[in-house]
């Protein structure tokens, strides 16, 4: 609570009564988000009402008109959004940036992940691999269908992948409908019955950064801006090292 309080006190004024303001994260960020915005209103009273999606589910989101004070998505999308009016030109943050990881049932063996060699030898005695529906959006499931296909494995695996449109894909495995999923760390930590057993093997690694942004019309600026600010500050950093992100260079 020291550095909660130590971090506030950086912020803007915030509005003398407790308000509700909307935000909107991806899949990845939604652990980090949702814990940061219980501390950011145990300080301050204001509540962060949060909706999820895949990153370019969010996107779409926005572009389609839904209103929402903050805007967690990947920088890119955060400047497209900007370009287009949606966002307030220089309220761009970058917060968080995760890796993809490999998750197992906790019951099972682990299997050899420490080389692409290894990895893909995992892929092949897995009975189902799941990883999240590439056509939602998706940032890791876009990258790792790009992967099986640049790897020659797309046909092989295609039989016995399971995917889901965003959330958390490890439930797949959790339930027993697949021996292994591939996602962002991030996304695999918080789900109950499944173990996250390392990252993708450094040769094949996606990191992704992911960056806030403020609304042209946010409904309530003075909270959405303080909660803006508070997921660069000092507080955040134990909150994303749980979460299994790290905060980024720039």
């Amino acid at each position: 609570m020291r550095f909660v309080l130590a971090a506030l006190s950086l912020l803007v004024a915030l509005p003398a009564h407790a308000v509700d303001f909307p935000v909107l994260c991806t899949g990845a960020t939604r652990a980090v988000v949702e814990a940061l915005a219980k501390q950011f209103e145990a300080a301050t009273g204001h509540r962060a009402i949060l909706t999820s999606d895949t990153a370019g589910g969010a996107a779409r989101r926005v572009q389609a008109g839904e209103a929402y004070d903050v805007v967690v998505i990947v920088p890119a999308a955060i400047d497209d959004l900007i370009d287009k009016g949606k966002l307030a030109p220089g309220t761009r943050a970058n917060i968080a940036s995760v890796g993809v990881g490999v998750g197992v049932r906790d019951a099972d063996p682990k299997p050899d992940i420490s080389s692409v060699d290894a990895f893909i030898a995992a892929l092949r005695a897995a009975r189902a691999i799941a990883y999240v529906d590439p056509a939602s959006g998706a940032t890791s499931g876009i990258y790792f269908r790009n992967w099986l296909e640049r790897a020659g494995l797309a046909a092989e695996m295609a039989p016995k992948t399971k995917t889901q449109a965003g959330g958390y894909v490890a439930e797949i495995v959790a339930r027993g409908e697949a021996d292994i999923v591939v996602h962002q760390i991030s996304e695999i930590l918080p789900v109950k019955g499944v173990t996250m057993i390392g990252p993708l093997p450094a040769a094949i690694q996606l990191i992704t950064t992911y960056a806030a942004g403020l609304s042209t019309n946010p409904s309530q600026p003075e909270a959405a801006r303080a909660f803006l600010a508070y997921l660069r500050s000092p507080a955040a950093g134990a909150v994303l090292r749980n979460a299994g992100m790290e905060t980024p260079n720039s």
